[in-house]
């Protein structure tokens, strides 16, 4: 005898089967956005703002069904569905999620989709020829855009400005005020740090390593480091493109993108092992069970910065790592590189030295780069700082944050993606990525007591298994906040940020 399922469970079923249909519109939204990245001609720009529009809309449309509102309330109101931790979790964020999109008009978000292919080609073109007038009108519509998106959604109960709106799409209940708290001490730490550093007398000494490497020899060592890391390339791509990037499509489709020069070889491998990071998080994330749902999906923009972040710098610029990764550069690279050792590649990897492009910027000062853009960009929502004055206060506060004359827009204010594609409230979340990651692995090395032996033996297993478990599988089940607490035992904190980059300064400085 079968006893049937209740009509208010069977209310989550169907609630949970029309959040996957939007996702896999979503899944061709995002793999129309990575192909134009990777592969489109110039020639369709015009046809792919349209077709992504049109996406966009359909996606939103779905999402914003009042049949979802009403199988959420029903779901809210059943016992079997609300008593189970994860599918109430679940509901909650599903709740969440539907009363944003249900704030916004759909010819906005239409407009958003369009502006952001039609800009992200323009902010290509004005890159490369260093022109910030030709990407002018298209970030005063971005900032346009953002704002009355802001005002759709309405500053938030625990906030105090617009912009606060925009942040809590990527970190949730996170507010400008907030970061600026978290910035403070970071900011002041960073300051001196870098003091430190320029009044050693420890040499750095690594202009040898910053040698040629023919391009194809860069991607093979790039992608034979991922691949012991752990990344599954047969559900994943590595491809070129302007800006690195990592689109997670779908179950079973992680897309990773990197960018190379050929005296660059070592910032390839840093960029290859961020959006590594990013790839890795994206295949560990419950999709298969949960996709269209919260539970498979990342937790926060900071949290997903914590993962790139990690493999980044705990990890691709320690020593052990290069212990064992010299050997492999040496087998892919041959020649150019046969004469280095890890010392002196950990060293160049690590050289404490401002630089004017943050996805180039050493450990240290990388967080500067991050406290420009959020003040920037928060005062063009609130309407102190005009698009078109964008170069001028850009060159002002690099002069005073990291002591550099920018020579030109392609290495200023023009360098990031990020505003063309109208991502505006998202830059905080690299350096909320940073403080969680140092907290995360200070945590894991409590759980992994040889972890560091580990890493000299090109041996990633354990780690990952480690991320795995403690955050890749729990996708929103939990707050970013919480995650914290529940993973290190300590709320966020930036100590364990400031160690890690003090230990790093002292073991290349002295």
């Amino acid at each position: 005898m079968t006893t049937a399922t209740p009509a208010k469970t069977k209310a989550y079923e169907e609630l949970t089967s029309l959040l996957r249909d939007a996702a896999v519109l979503h899944s061709m939204q995002a793999t129309l956005a990575w192909d134009q990245e990777t592969m489109m001609p110039p020639g369709g720009a015009p046809l792919r703002a349209e077709q992504l529009e049109t996406l966009a809309g359909m996606v939103h449309s779905k999402k914003t069904d009042p049949r979802i509102g009403e199988l959420i309330a029903a779901c809210e109101d059943d016992p079997e569905v609300m008593g189970d931790a994860r599918r109430s979790a679940n509901i909650r964020e599903i709740r969440r999620d539907y009363e944003l999109a249900t704030k916004l008009p759909g010819s906005l978000v239409g407009e958003l989709a369009r502006a952001s292919s039609l800009g992200m080609e323009a902010w290509k073109e004005a890159r490369s020829k260093s022109d910030f007038k030709t990407f002018l009108p298209w970030l005063e519509k971005t900032v346009e855009l953002n704002r009355r998106k802001a005002e759709c959604y309405g500053v938030p109960s625990w906030g105090a400005e617009l912009y606060d709106a925009l942040m809590d799409e990527y970190e949730p209940k996170m507010t400008a005020a907030r970061t600026q708290e978290i910035f403070r001490p970071l900011r002041e730490f960073t300051v001196k740090l870098v003091e430190r550093v320029k009044a050693s007398k420890a040499p750095a000494g690594v202009d040898e390593v910053h040698t040629a490497i023919p391009i194809e020899k860069q991607k093979e060592f790039s992608r034979r480091v991922l691949e012991v890391f752990g990344f599954d390339f047969r559900c994943g791509r590595l491809d070129e493109s302007a800006h690195p990037f990592c689109e997670g499509a779908g179950p079973g489709d992680v897309r990773l993108t990197n960018r190379y020069s050929e005296k660059a070889w070592l910032d390839q491998l840093s960029s290859a092992s961020h959006e590594g990071g990013h790839g890795l998080y994206e295949q560990g994330l419950p999709k298969e069970e949960y996709f269209g749902q919260p539970l498979g999906d990342a937790i926060s923009l900071g949290i997903h910065e914590s993962q790139s972040r990690l493999w980044e710098n705990q990890i691709a610029r320690s020593r052990g790592f290069w212990e064992w990764a010299i050997g492999v550069a040496k087998d892919v690279m041959g020649a150019p590189v046969a004469g280095m050792s890890a010392d002196q590649v950990f060293r160049a990897a690590n050289v404490v030295e401002p630089s004017f492009i943050r996805v180039e910027a050493d450990e240290v000062t990388y967080n500067l780069h991050i406290m420009l853009r959020f003040d920037l960009e928060r005062a063009m929502i609130a309407g102190d700082l005009r698009p078109k004055d964008l170069p001028g206060i850009w060159n002002e506060r690099m002069k005073k944050d990291l002591g550099l004359t920018v020579p030109d827009d392609r290495r200023g204010c023009l360098q990031d993606v990020h505003w063309s594609m109208g991502a505006i409230g998202y830059f905080a979340t690299y350096t909320f990525g940073n403080l969680y990651s140092a907290q995360f692995w200070e945590a894991m090395a409590r759980a992994i007591p040889d972890r560091d032996d580990q890493i000299r033996r090109g041996e990633f297993g354990a780690i990952l298994a480690w991320l795995r478990e403690h955050i890749h599988s729990v996708g929103r089940q939990y707050s970013a906040g919480e995650l914290c607490e529940r993973v290190t035992g300590k709320p966020l904190a930036s100590e364990p940020l400031m160690r890690h980059l003090e230990a790093k300064v002292e073991a290349v400085y002295g």
